[in-house]
C-alpha cells in the first residue's frame, strides 16, 4: 500500500498532465511528515458508486477535483455513447454553491464535448431537482449535478441521473461504474476547450426557459388556492434556493410582504460561514432563521440545503413558540393534506392510487394511507427507489413520495426530492389550516390522536476515512453474527436483513431490527457520508410512552465512544 500511495504521488507531482497548483500541492506533501494525510489522498480512486462521485476537494485519486471529475465523466459518457450509438446525444448539467461547482461543471461540459455530447449547462447556480425536471423536459440521455448535497463546506460530489429524470439505478449503474474504472490514464481523456464546444453547439447554456417550465410544473401540483396570507421566514443556507423558492411563493399568490428571506444566509457561499453545516435536518441551522421568526411573529420557518431537495420547517406551538419538525413529521402532514385535499375535491380514486415511502420513513404515513384505502409502499432508503417506482408503475397514480431525510415530492415531472415543490406545499398547507383557526401544530396533534403518537429518532455517528470505514463493516457484521451479545439481551422478534433480498427489494447493505411492542430500529451505513445511521421507530399510546421506549432502544443499539 505504500509504495503504491507513493508512486500514485510522484506521478500527480510531476507529470504535465496535472496543473501546477496540484503538482505543488502534492509534492508538498510527499516533502511533508504527515504520511496519514498523503496515504488518505491516494490509497484508493475516489469511488464513483451508484449515485455518482462523493468527497473531499483536494489534490489526489481520492479526492475531487478536476481529474477526477474527467474521469467521472469519461465513463459516463463512454457508457451513453455504447447506448445510443448512431444516435445524437444530449445531457443537461446543473450545480450548486459549493466550491468548484461551476469549474466541475463546465469540465464535465468540456469533456463531453470532446466525445461529441451535447451539454446544456445552466447559466449558475440550480436545484437539482430542476436538473431532474431538465433532463425530462430537454427529453436528454443524462443528466449530472455538480453537488455534495448537505456535507459540510470541504466536500463536492458528482450526482448523474438517467433519461427518466431520476438518479441511476441498476443496471445502469454498475455499467456506468465499470466504464469508469476502466480509465486509468488521464493523460489519455480528451479535453476541448470551453469557448470552442460553446462555438460549436456542443455546450449551450440554459436557464430562464427551464425555470418558467418547473415553475409552471410545480405550481400544476397545488392543493387548495391560498385564502390566507402567512407570515414566511426562508433561508437557503447559502444555496440554489434562494431564487426560485421566493419566486414559487409569490407566484402561489403570497405577497413579498409575507416572505422574509434570511439576509445573512441568502447569498450563495460555499463556505457556509453562519452554519457548521448546511443541512436543514441539523437544529442549529435554524438559529439565526428562529431570531427572524421570533421578531416577525412568523407563521411558519423553512430551510433548504445547498442542492434545494432538503427542506425543513419550524412552526408555532400551542404556546405561540417556534418548534421543529422533523422529516417525519412534515411527510406525514403533507401525505393527511394532501389525500385529505384530493378526497374533497373528488379527485381521489383510492383504487388507483399510491404514496411511496421508504423503509426508514415513518409508519404514519401507512396507517394515514390506510384510513383513506391508499396503496402505501415501501421502498429502500433512497429516493432514486421512489423515482424508479413511478418509472415502473405507470398504471398507478401517484400521489406523493416521502422519505425521512426531508424529502418530498407531488407529481412525475421530476424524479427526485424537491425543495422548492415542497416549500409550496407547505406554505400552501399551513395557509389553508390558518383560514380554518388552526394551525400545522395542532392539526400534527390531531393525526397522533388519531392514528397513534409516534416517536422516530436518527443517530448518525461519523467514521472518517479507511479506518473509519473498516469499522462501520465491523459493526455491521456483528449486528450480523452476535445481535443478542451486542444488544446487551434486549428481545427483539424478527431481523431482516435486505443483504439477502426482503419483500423483492434490491439487496442492500441495511438490518432492520423489530420488536413485539411494534418498534422498529434500522441500521445502515450512509450511501453518500463516512456515516452509519441508526433510525429508531416507535409508536406509543402516549408522548411519554414513546419517548421512553425511544430512549430504551437508543441506549441498547449506539456503541460508547
Amino acid at each position: 500500500m505504500k509504495k503504491l500511495v507513493f508512486s500514485r504521488a510522484r506521478q500527480w507531482a510531476s507529470l504535465p498532465v496535472f496543473d501546477e497548483e496540484t503538482r505543488l500541492e502534492i509534492q508538498r506533501l510527499l516533502d511533508g511528515t504527515d504520511n496519514n494525510e498523503l496515504t488518505d489522498r491516494f490509497y484508493r480512486q475516489l469511488e464513483f458508486g451508484t449515485g455518482g462521485l462523493r468527497g473531499v476537494l483536494g489534490a489526489g485519486t481520492n479526492r475531487m477535483n478536476v481529474y477526477t471529475v474527467r474521469i467521472a465523466t469519461a465513463g459516463l459518457a463512454h457508457y451513453l455513447l455504447s447506448m445510443y450509438k448512431g444516435m445524437d446525444t444530449a445531457v443537461c448539467i446543473a450545480f450548486d454553491s459549493r466550491h468548484n461547482s461551476g469549474v466541475f461543471a463546465r469540465e464535465t461540459a468540456r469533456v463531453f464535448a470532446a466525445h461529441g455530447i451535447k451539454s446544456y449547462l445552466f447559466d449558475s447556480l440550480r436545484p437539482v431537482p430542476e436538473l431532474s425536471f431538465c433532463v425530462r423536459y430537454k427529453r436528454a440521455a443524462a443528466g449530472v449535478c455538480i453537488t455534495a448535497s448537505h456535507n459540510p463546506p470541504e466536500y463536492n460530489g458528482y450526482k448523474v441521473y438517467f433519461g427518466d429524470g431520476g438518479q441511476i439505478i441498476h443496471p445502469h449503474d454498475l455499467n456506468i461504474i465499470n466504464e469508469v474504472n476502466k480509465v486509468t490514464d488521464i493523460s489519455g481523456i480528451p479535453v476541448v476547450p470551453f469557448d470552442d464546444a460553446l462555438d460549436s453547439g456542443l455546450i449551450e447554456y440554459i436557464g430562464r426557459e427551464i425555470d418558467e417550465a418547473y415553475l409552471n410544473e410545480i405550481l400544476r401540483q397545488s392543493i387548495r388556492p391560498i385564502n390566507e396570507s402567512l407570515t414566511i421566514v426562508y433561508t437557503p443556507l447559502h444555496g440554489s434556493g434562494y431564487r426560485l423558492i421566493p419566486e414559487i411563493l409569490r407566484r402561489k399568490g403570497f405577497t413579498a410582504a409575507d416572505i422574509c428571506l434570511v439576509e445573512e444566509q441568502a447569498a450563495p457561499d460555499g463556505n457556509f460561514p453562519t452554519v457548521k453545516v448546511p443541512n436543514p435536518e441539523d437544529r442549529e441551522t435554524f438559529s439565526i432563521a428562529l431570531q427572524y421568526a421570533a421578531r416577525t411573529n412568523a407563521d411558519i420557518v423553512l430551510a433548504t440545503d445547498p442542492d434545494c431537495d432538503r427542506i425543513g420547517a419550524a412552526v408555532k406551538d400551542l404556546n405561540a413558540e417556534h418548534v421543529l419538525l422533523n422529516g417525519n413529521q412534515v411527510g406525514a402532514l403533507l401525505t393527511d393534506y394532501i389525500l385529505a385535499g384530493l378526497m374533497d375535491a373528488g379527485m381521489l380514486q383510492s383504487n388507483r392510487a399510491s404514496v411511496v415511502k421508504t423503509i426508514v420513513t415513518t409508519g404514519l404515513i401507512k396507517d394515514i394511507c390506510d384510513g383513506y384505502s391508499v396503496q402505501c409502499v415501501e421502498l429502500l432508503t433512497g429516493f432514486k427507489y421512489i423515482g424508479q417506482w413511478i418509472k415502473l408503475n405507470p398504471d398507478r397514480d401517484f400521489i406523493f413520495g416521502a422519505e425521512e431525510s426531508y424529502g418530498y415530492l407531488r407529481g412525475t415531472y421530476a424524479r427526485d426530492k424537491d425543495g422548492v415543490l415542497a416549500a409550496s406545499l407547505i406554505c400552501e398547507m399551513a395557509s389553508y389550516y390558518k383560514s380554518l383557526g388552526s394551525s400545522l401544530y395542532e392539526r400534527l396533534q390531531h393525526i397522533y390522536k388519531k392514528y397513534g403518537y409516534y416517536c422516530e429518532s436518527l443517530v448518525s455517528i461519523t467514521m472518517k476515512g479507511q479506518e473509519g470505514h473498516k469499522g462501520i463493516m465491523s459493526i455491521m457484521d456483528s449486528l450480523r453474527t452476535e445481535p443478542k451479545k451486542l444488544l446487551g439481551g434486549l428481545e427483539f422478534q424478527e431481523i431482516r436483513d435486505y443483504k439477502d433480498g426482503v419483500s423483492g427489494l434490491p439487496r442492500s447493505n441495511v438490518l432492520s431490527f423489530l420488536f413485539r411492542d411494534g418498534s422498529r430500529v434500522v441500521v445502515r451505513p450512509s450511501g453518500t457520508e463516512p456515516k452509519i445511521k441508526y433510525y429508531f421507530m416507535v409508536k406509543g399510546v402516549s408522548e411519554v410512552s414513546a419517548e421512553i421506549r425511544n430512549k430504551e432502544l437508543q441506549e441498547a443499539f449506539i456503541p460508547p465512544h
